[in-house]
């Protein structure tokens, strides 16, 4: 059942993401699988119908918009938080193999829980610091894209993020307001990390009309031993 506001299936077919009945079905009950468990745990203050289909799921698939999924294959998705952006973008683009990376337990007990009841295949989801995890092999240097939204000014998000990526792989950092000073101060976390930045994207929500950044960071090299660094020190001593 299609439980979408009106504007949704339109406008995503306007910006190319064509969906069907079983997509619609599964961002309904995204919908409310967010909204029962928000109320037993702190996932989000937005949760209503027309915003949380503004706000989070079209702002997560906003991605698609500047990044062709066609040909990614595997994102890792680091402090998601409430799965975004990965999970409607899961939603969007079946083929895509995503890893879910939080430090709290609780929200990765309600992704696990959501990836089950929306019948979503390959997807991990994984508890631990962006820093820990990146050190493990099986994460290292092994995807296609990484992403993060508003979780903390670049020069930490790439410490956090790059190390995941492959070399010939790309970073996707989604912002809020115009990330251009943020740019300048990450100059030395991106040579350190074997990375520049290739574009910077500019979009305003449909209705509420915010502005939306996505910077995309290329990773031209594999991550350095030394990084990341021990956990809590990127967000502590940031790169600079």
């Amino acid at each position: 059942m299609n439980e979408a506001p009106e504007w949704f299936l339109p406008l995503m077919a306007e910006k190319g993401v064509e969906l069907n009945e079983e997509q619609l079905r599964q961002f309904g009950l995204y919908f409310r699988l967010l909204v029962e468990w928000n109320e037993k745990m702190n996932l989000t203050g937005i949760t209503e119908r027309e915003a949380v289909y503004e706000k989070h799921f079209f702002d997560s698939v906003s991605l698609a918009f500047f990044v062709n999924m066609g040909k990614v294959q595997s994102i890792a998705d680091i402090g998601s938080g409430a799965g975004f952006p990965s999970i409607p973008l899961k939603i969007c683009f079946p083929h895509l193999k995503v890893t879910i990376v939080d430090s709290l337990n609780k929200r990765i007990q309600f992704l696990t829980h959501v990836v089950e009841q929306l019948g979503l295949q390959d997807v991990a989801c994984v508890h631990g610091r962006a820093e820990d995890i990146a050190r493990d092999i099986s994460h290292r240097d092994r995807y296609d894209l990484a992403t993060a939204r508003a979780v903390a000014k670049l020069n930490v998000l790439n410490e956090f993020c790059l190390p995941f990526v492959k070399k010939g792989g790309s970073f996707a950092a989604m912002k809020g307001a115009d990330p251009q000073e943020e740019i300048k101060e990450s100059v030395r976390s991106l040579s350190e990390l074997k990375s520049k930045v290739a574009n910077t994207f500019h979009l305003k929500l449909p209705f509420e009309q915010s502005d939306r950044h996505i910077v995309v960071v290329d990773k031209l090299d594999g991550t350095p031993k030394k990084y990341p660094r021990k956990a809590g020190l990127p967000l502590k001593q940031p790169i600079a």
